[in-house]
């Protein structure tokens, strides 16, 4: 407990003392299954703490060892953990095959891929620490589905119960037989261990004859099998583990009520928001993904700032003003793109790329820096500061450039491309940004209607819609 107590001391020199007294307070009172593979956004909405300040506490966390960070990859039909590391650099694979839903998936940054907090051992044990002594309903609850299920908490034992015909703990190179009466529903035999599924559809006559099936668990094992179809009545059912690992393997009915149960969903910290975060680039900095790895995310928008004239700035003023008032420039423009959710990706010369998770996000923040630069050059008594912003959204890959976390792609290319064409003090997005429907409402809110500008954008994108900001 005093180590505890210094770690936690030692995260309220970093971190938001509200998002600090909300983690300190789930580690000392939270439940068990609380504390396993914490989603940040819901903690951030029990406790009433920023998204942004609790995600930052989370991360600071973390690199004190008092959680341990995990990148999930999910399937985004049935909200199943496909695969679990402790780092980025592991997703790897072009597709992952999710056997509850028989599909399989390209992976993207965007909905893919989750990252949640589990307590740290040397901070509170719990029983996920070590997964094969959970049962096998808890497995399934905290190993199995990801943060962004909202699986009930006072009921879900009672609703897992009302799917379920039978549900065991199958040792390593065991064999259990079950003897079970199919109803005329859609069956699936799914263990979560080992991503095995076996699907049955059950219809027909009533049969009084017992009718058999015997499925084999292997490393090699295939996700999915192909469909049967068995009449409703008796079932001897062989299930044989042929691995070195504790098995869940579960029969469940495919109903309403399984659809109930996980068809409630939750907001959940996605890495492409995370990449976003400038506290996790400031803390990971390089070590995220691998020199060789391309990953997808399927919208991210992008924002550039350039000083208008900063040659003539240094030539006015001399070297070493020009460099204070620069560097005051680029102290102002961090903190807002922080603020507003984004990070700053990389500074060239004058100039800013920074990333944000959402449209809207960058477009507060892009206002937001105006007038922190009208208020700035007012503070100076002067017209030095004249900041030119493009944004723009779309897809792009998230990879490993100069030795750096990077990006690259059209979507890239579009907004350093929209920055170059703004004048000074001028915001310039392109249709997809000012068209975001959160984006919209903003400017709407403000009181702020875009005008359309035609601008040489020819070669790169020639059909954009291009719109200025006032």
């Amino acid at each position: 407990m005093t180590e505890n107590r210094t770690l936690f001391a030692a995260l309220r020199q970093s971190a938001d003392a509200s998002a600090t007294d909300a983690i300190e307070k789930l580690v000392r009172e939270g439940k068990d299954h609380q504390l396993c593979r914490v989603n940040a956004l819901d903690l951030a909405a029990r406790a009433g703490v920023d998204e942004e300040r609790m995600i930052a506490a989370l991360l600071h966390a973390a690199r004190l060892g008092l959680f341990e960070m995990s990148w999930n990859v999910l399937c985004p039909g049935c909200g199943g953990v496909l695969d679990t590391a402790s780092s980025l650099k592991s997703v790897d694979r072009s597709e992952y095959a999710c056997a509850l839903c028989a599909c399989g998936y390209e992976p993207t940054l965007d909905e893919m891929v989750e990252v949640t907090f589990t307590v740290s051992p040397r901070v509170r044990t719990i029983a996920a620490h070590e997964p094969a002594r959970l049962s096998p309903a808890e497995y399934c609850r905290q190993m199995f589905w990801s943060s962004g299920v909202d699986l009930p908490e006072a009921s879900f034992e009672k609703m897992l119960e009302a799917v379920t015909l039978e549900m065991i703990e199958l040792p390593p190179n065991e064999k259990a037989l079950l003897s079970l009466t199919l109803p005329a529903e859609f069956v699936i035999v799914f263990d979560p261990v080992t991503h095995t599924a076996q699907f049955i559809d059950v219809k027909g006559e009533l049969t009084r004859e017992r009718q058999t099936l015997t499925i084999v668990y292997s490393r090699t094992h295939a996700p999915t099998t192909a469909t049967l179809t068995m009449h409703p009545g008796p079932l001897r059912l062989t299930l044989e583990n042929r691995t070195d690992l504790r098995l869940v393997p579960g029969v469940y009915i495919a109903n309403q009520t399984m659809h109930d149960l996980l068809g409630r969903r939750k907001p959940f910290l996605t890495a492409k928001r995370l990449l976003t975060n400038q506290t996790f680039r400031d803390i990971y900095r390089t070590d995220t993904l691998d020199v060789d790895q391309r990953l997808k995310i399927t919208s991210l928008t992008f924002l550039f700032t350039d000083l208008k004239g900063s040659t003539e700035l240094y030539e006015r003023v001399g070297d070493l003003v020009a460099f204070d008032l620069v560097k005051e420039h680029f102290k102002i423009l961090h903190e807002i793109i922080a603020a507003e959710a984004g990070a700053v990706v990389k500074t060239i010369g004058d100039a800013v790329m920074a990333t944000f998770p959402t449209p809207d996000r960058a477009i507060a923040a892009a206002l937001r820096i105006r007038e922190a630069m009208l208020r700035l050059n007012d503070k100076h008594r002067s017209e030095d500061l004249l900041l030119k912003i493009g944004i723009h959204e779309g897809p792009c890959l998230a990879v490993t450039l100069n030795d750096r976390q990077d990006y690259f792609g059209q979507t890239v290319n579009i907004a350093s491309r929209v920055q170059a064409l703004a004048v000074s003090r001028s915001i310039l997005a392109t249709g997809s940004v000012v068209d975001n429907p959160q984006a919209s409402e903003l400017l709407e809110t403000g009181g702020i209607k875009p005008t359309s500008r035609r601008l040489p954008l020819r070669g790169i994108a020639d059909d954009l819609a291009v719109y200025e900001i006032p």
